[in-house]
């Protein structure tokens, strides 16, 4: 990082003072305004891993390739296309099995639209390079997670599933009379209206006025 030489410190003392209070409020605002950026990756569950791994292996009828690790076998995003299309036959309709890197993103690609036709959140899609560089593998399971919940709102999947079913959502329909009672009814945070009397009150009472004794 280049910084621009201090002014000039001239022989006054009060000069010099100066100058050399530019030269440091300079310095700091280069830095301050310069800060380092870092890119904080989620940290990876192992057994969430597994399951993930586990229940693709299930869905596609295919196992993981042997002595590869996790991240590798995804890497090319053949099985996660071949994921998606067990659950919604017609989404991805070509898969790229070689061709590099270039291919590979493309696969990632697909698998992104496809995850978003079939209703998965864009919030939980992980972005293609977290995989291909490796970058974010945590991500990468959320995303297949995130499939798995999204399963059981299409009823014309069967199973096998990934995770517990989300909790839906419980609507209670009142009729009208049911809200008009219940305009009439007071909280117990208001107190209770039982044995109320308007005895002790002074609102509106005359006054008495008692004259000489």
């Amino acid at each position: 990082m280049k910084t621009k030489p201090c002014a000039k410190i001239h022989s006054r003392e009060g000069d010099s003072t100066a100058a050399a209070s530019r030269c440091s409020i300079r310095t700091r605002v280069v830095i301050y305004i310069r800060p380092r950026l870092s890119l904080v990756a989620g940290k990876r569950e192992a057994d969430q891993e597994a399951e993930a791994q586990q229940w693709i292996e299930r869905v596609v009828g295919e196992r993981f390739p042997a002595g590869i690790s996790y991240e590798d076998a995804l890497r090319d995003g053949v099985l996660l296309c071949r994921l998606m299309n067990k659950l919604q036959p017609g989404l991805i309709t070509k898969i790229n099995a070689s061709g590099g890197d270039y291919k590979f993103m493309d696969n990632l690609n697909q698998f992104q639209k496809a995850c978003v036709k079939y209703g998965v959140p864009d919030v939980d899609l992980f972005q293609a390079v977290d995989l291909m560089e490796r970058k974010n593998i945590a991500q990468v399971t959320n995303t297949i997670f995130a499939i798995g919940r999204t399963t059981y709102k299409h009823p014309e999947w069967r199973g096998p599933w990934l995770g517990p079913k989300p909790s839906e959502e419980n609507k209670r329909v009142f009729s009208e009379q049911q809200l008009r009672a219940g305009e009439s009814v007071i909280g117990l945070q208001a107190g209770s209206n039982r044995g109320a009397t308007q005895a002790g009150q002074s609102f509106g009472a005359t006054r008495k006025i008692l004259l000489g004794k």
